[in-house]
């Protein structure tokens, strides 16, 4: 808890007991003034703050808001004498509005801070070839500079000199590595993993590839519509309908009875009045259905979903278009040998043994998944004369042997005629003294929930799933079949996603709600920018997280439609307390406009309706396991 919400839970529990000790104790010897101050006590403890902002609302010209009727009925109980009933609603009120700030603090606190994707430093060469470390605004087009294994890229580039592999996964989305050489363009953002690179800049670092996600991020939260607060337009409409009928019902009817030559009775059309105001109170809807959201985003955080507001929660409801990134999302972003084909006469275990020795002293991921597929440390001993050739794979001696493992180039190369799989993934192929072994395919494994996912989507009344993706054609059109996604556009780079996302937002309908889901830094601008844009957590990048509205904390896809449920469901609820309450309210009023309620009827109709609306909002708390999706 943070310290405004601790002073406001020790305020709740004080005035709670100073309400059961007041209450106990002989009012029938009391006077009325000790009894109104007794109860004013605990009543401006709980309730100083409410009519603050009530007054200053007036001062402002912002009259009709929850804080003025919630002062207005309050006020009201009092000066009808029903002390513990102003009181107690007041304090109903603030309960509902820790428990608000509590839901809200926790998922909060369980979402990563944004990440700072703009490197720090770059290291700038000077004439004499000394480095400088240098502020990435600081370095001039043309410069050289120069970035080491580890470090990020800072300034949009041309490799001048050297060797290496990139991750540009948190940048283009594409799932394998990326070789680089001289004469390439490299984008600021990547990781470099390998050997040292000089890169000489072509852009200023206000123009390079970070630079123009981060205002990517910035310009598509500005778009974002933000859902207006429900209480606030009930409110607006509600509380001064309320108000002025009070006023009404407090002096028409006596001046109409004077006109018509009777007794005014004045006392008894204000008794009416200030009943009417009680019966008016909105404490149900004021508190529950906040608790519903509230109660709902509550119980998706111990699901493993976390969402960032009440707004976000509601618009889930509505979702009718879902659009994926592919790599950390639907697959794992983990390469894995899927398949080993090996040549006739040879073994599995053989081509596996192989390859694993070719790649041994390599640190690229393709080469660490040749490794653990093979299960076994290769025995260095037993490698010699390793030579690596940029762009094409490894040759080694094995023993005796020479080894060669690597793509179809190096196959070429060496005059070796290979298999042409027509297959997505990576292929590495393996020859051993200039004889062909085999080949084996290497992929981003598909997570095991993502097929199952989709399916729930289309069962939960999604009218299209699409995906977007940095990699290439022929790998996402596979994952795409595979899963049964609707639609795939591949090859993209972030300002590519999110053109791809506002066609899609220009055709959707006014009430539809599009979903992105993704989990990389090239993601954050389309998460931004679309409806509700949902982050994978757990290995998701912190840029990402912070563009979200929500997070899925175990990377499960099947958790979209969990909380497209919840959402629902959630909903379900809050409309039921605001037809249960408008109705019994409804009802109270005009008997109580026609004095036939007294103010046993006024409680109930407050403090009674809203503890049935409290009660039916905390079901929103309980939330099935994903494997069971009965509200999908």
């Amino acid at each position: 808890m943070t310290r405004k919400q601790k002073k406001v839970l020790w305020r709740i529990i004080a005035v709670f007991l100073l309400l059961v000790i007041v209450s106990f104790l002989p009012t029938d010897r009391l006077s009325e003034s000790c009894i109104l101050v007794l109860y004013l006590i605990p009543y401006l403890i709980i309730g100083y703050d409410i009519l603050r902002k009530a007054v200053l609302g007036i001062l402002h010209g912002e009259v009709f808001d929850e804080n003025f009727l919630m002062a207005v009925a309050t006020v009201g109980a009092m000066l009808l004498r029903d002390y513990r009933e102003g009181v107690a609603v007041m304090l109903f009120y603030q309960i509902g509005e820790l428990f608000q700030s509590v839901a809200v603090g926790k998922s909060r606190r369980n979402i990563s801070a944004l990440m700072d994707i703009r490197p720090d430093y770059a290291n700038r060469e000077a004439q004499d070839g000394t480095l400088i470390q240098a502020d990435p605004e600081d370095v001039a087009v043309g410069s050289v500079i120069l970035v080491r294994p580890g470090e990020k890229v800072p300034i949009d580039g041309i490799v001048v000199e050297g060797n290496s592999t990139l991750n540009t996964s948190a940048l283009t989305g594409e799932s394998l590595p990326r070789e680089v050489t001289v004469g390439q363009e490299i984008i600021s953002g990547c990781v470099n993993l390998s050997g040292v690179l000089r890169i000489r800049t072509t852009k200023e670092f206000g123009e390079s590839t970070v630079s123009r996600i981060l205002d990517l991020v910035e310009n598509s939260s500005m778009k974002k519509a933000k859902a207006e607060n429900f209480i606030s337009k009930f409110a607006h409409y509600y509380t001064p309908a309320v108000c002025y009928s009070a006023l009404a019902l407090a002096v028409l009817p006596p001046v109409l009875n004077l006109v018509m030559g009777n007794s005014a009775d004045f006392s008894n059309w204000v008794v009416r009045a200030l009943t009417f105001l009680v019966i008016s109170c909105p404490c149900a809807l004021v508190i529950s259905i906040p608790l519903s959201f509230f109660g709902g985003i509550g119980g998706a955080s111990s699901q493993g979903i976390l969402v960032k507001g009440a707004n976000y929660l509601e618009a889930l409801a509505k979702t009718r278009y879902v659009v994926f990134d592919k790599t950390g999302t639907l697959t794992k972003g983990v390469f894995q040998v899927t398949k080993v084909c090996p040549e006739k006469g040879v073994s599995q275990e053989q081509l596996l043994k192989y390859a694993a020795y070719a790649e041994s002293f390599s640190n690229h991921p393709i080469s660490k998944s040749l490794r653990e597929a093979y299960g076994k440390e290769p025995d260095h001993t037993l490698i010699s004369d390793t030579k690596e050739i940029s762009g094409h794979g490894v040759i080694t001696k094995v023993q005796d042997v020479e080894v060669a493992a690597g793509n179809r180039r190096l196959m070429e190369q060496l005059g070796i005629t290979v298999d042409l799989p027509d297959i997505s993934g990576t292929v590495v192929y393996v020859a051993v003294d200039d004889s062909y072994m085999g080949y084996l395919l290497i992929a981003d494994v598909v997570k095991e929930q993502s097929e199952s996912a989709v399916k729930a989507l289309k069962k939960a009344g999604i009218r299209k799933t699409v995906m977007l993706t940095g990699d290439s054609k022929q790998v996402a059109e596979a994952v795409a079949k595979q899963l049964g996604v609707d639609e795939v556009r591949s090859e993209l780079m972030p300002e590519d996603k999110v053109i791809q996302v506002e066609l899609l937002l220009a055709r959707k309908q006014k009430n539809e709600v599009l979903v992105f889901v993704g989990d990389g830094i090239n993601d954050a601008p389309v998460l931004s920018r679309s409806d509700v844009g949902i982050a994978m957590g757990a290995l998701g990048s912190d840029a990402a997280i912070e563009a979200a509205d929500v997070v899925l904390m175990d990377d499960n896809p099947l958790k979209i439609a969990q909380a497209i449920g919840i959402s629902r469901k959630c909903l379900r609820i809050v409309y039921e307390n605001i037809v249960f309450a408008l109705g019994v309210k409804g009802i109270c009023l005009i008997l109580g406009a026609l004095g036939k309620a007294g103010m046993w009827l006024a409680i109930f109709a407050d403090v009674g309706v809203m503890v049935i609306a409290v009660l039916n909002a905390i079901r929103c708390l309980k939330v099935d396991n994903v494997q069971n999706r009965n509200d999908f």
